[in-house]
């Protein structure tokens, strides 16, 4: 690989991740109270999201994340997308190289795991095979291979111990999260991150994204905006997973100055009649929305689905739960939107009244697009940062009552996440087309 300086060995081991962890949190700290104490020179006045939340801050996070890789690193995914239009702009756009660019395993580690996974012999499998990965995220990297037969593979290797340390990463974030003013006080994020430990074991699991993948193949059909690569699974392991190679652009590259518009909007409305499609009428949602989870072949207007990681299969009743949610949130009628939120679980008896207005006002808000008559501007949208406040004053006030149900949590990361999508490509889409018949 050209570019050395991008190669560090994944730390193995929860003692030397927790020391790389430990060491990002000291430098943190000391480059706030250095920011502070500046602000503090000039005659300014010092506040934690100016300091904490500076251009040097966001440096030290995506290359200390991009260096452990793992649970960590998948953190700081979730932070890029649900950043934008929230965080400020040099800290969203640092983390937004967390997504596919990690540092990547140098060769001689690269060459350990394949040889754990095929054996001493694993070269004379493929007749040529890249040490240069085209793709470096959270749980492994991706290299392109061609078989004897002239099959040409992707193959998603996993790094090593990552799936081992994800509950040492995740205590180790929980501690991490503890430092004071990081967190509003009283909030409790355990829950959540015990939602991120279960979902990042899933991740982990090659074998059962295996057969994810080609559930999700077999259900989505021959489709005229989408490809599914298919599995190899001679070629696949617990470590490894091998799928057809495709060719496409990361969707990152739709969202600089100067791609035309009909390209941006073309890949939106196909990734929202997706999301349609996938829960009302195939039950099975990929629930990562992450940019780098797709390709866009600009030549033939498709594009290609490629983690199945996070999957999850949909229960008729929950269909039609959140369907007549979402048709109460359409009308704008909060006394029907608030009776189907309880029927989901969004809210419970256990709330309080004053919970229960804060949910329903966030839920009225969200609802706005479903309302839109005609085309919907999702770049000239500020519902993101809206909610974000909404919220974040929901969290500092009343707080939140009872958890919701652990599939709606997945769900809303696939709606949310698809709106970000649409917004970051500044789609203008009328979303009574993309729902059809199915609000």
């Amino acid at each position: 690989m050209k570019d050395t300086e991008r190669q560090a060995a994944v730390p193995v081991g929860r003692v030397r991740r927790s020391l790389h962890l430990a060491r990002l949190a000291g430098e943190v700290a000391a480059s706030t109270v250095a920011a502070g104490v500046g602000m503090l020179a000039r005659g300014e006045r010092p506040t934690l999201p100016s300091t904490l939340l500076s251009p040097a801050n966001a440096q030290r996070l995506v290359e200390r994340l991009s260096q452990m890789r793992g649970a960590v690193m998948k953190v700081g995914q979730l932070m890029s997308m649900d950043g934008d239009g929230v965080l400020p702009a040099h800290f969203s756009q640092l983390l937004s190289a967390l997504r596919n660019q990690a540092h990547t395993m140098p060769a001689t580690q690269l060459a350990e795991v394949l040889e754990q996974a095929y054996g001493a012999d694993w070269h004379t499998r493929f007749r040529r095979f890249s040490f240069a990965p085209v793709a470096a995220a959270s749980i492994g990297q991706v290299h392109r291979a061609e078989t004897h037969d002239g099959q040409v593979l992707a193959l998603k290797i996993q790094y090593p111990g990552v799936r081992n340390s994800i509950d040492s990463d995740v205590a180790n974030l929980a501690l991490l999260l503890k430092t004071p003013g990081l967190v509003p006080a009283g909030v409790d994020l355990s829950e959540v991150l015990n939602k991120v430990r279960e979902q990042l074991h899933a991740e982990a699991d090659y074998e059962a994204e295996a057969q994810h993948t080609t559930d999700y193949r077999l259900r989505l059909g021959d489709h005229p905006d989408f490809i599914v690569p298919r599995v190899h699974a001679e070629h696949s392991t617990a470590q490894i997973l091998a799928m057809d190679f495709i060719e496409g652009q990361p969707l990152d590259a739709l969202m600089k100055p100067g791609a035309p518009q009909a390209q941006k909007d073309h890949v939106a409305r196909a990734l929202c009649k997706l999301a349609v499609h996938e829960f009302f009428q195939m039950r099975l949602v990929q629930t990562d929305p992450n940019f780098g989870n797709y390709l866009f072949d600009a030549n033939t207007g498709r594009i290609a689905l490629l983690d199945f990681g996070a999957t999850e299969l949909v229960s008729a009743t929950r269909v039609e739960q959140l369907r007549e949610l979402a048709r109460a949130l359409r009308h704008a009628d909060r006394a029907r939107a608030t009776a189907a939120a309880m029927a989901t679980g969004v809210i419970s008896a256990a709330d309080s009244p004053a919970q229960v207005a804060g949910i329903m006002d966030l839920l009225m808000l969200i609802g706005q697009p479903l309302q839109a008559e005609g085309v919907y501007d999702f770049g000239g949208s500020g519902l993101i940062a809206q909610a974000f406040q909404q919220g974040q004053a929901q969290i500092l006030g009343e707080g939140y009552g009872s958890p919701p149900p652990a599939d709606l949590l997945f769900l809303q990361r696939k709606f949310a996440g698809t709106f970000m999508l649409c917004n970051r490509l500044g789609a203008k889409l009328d979303l009574r087309e993309v729902f059809g018949s199915e609000l």
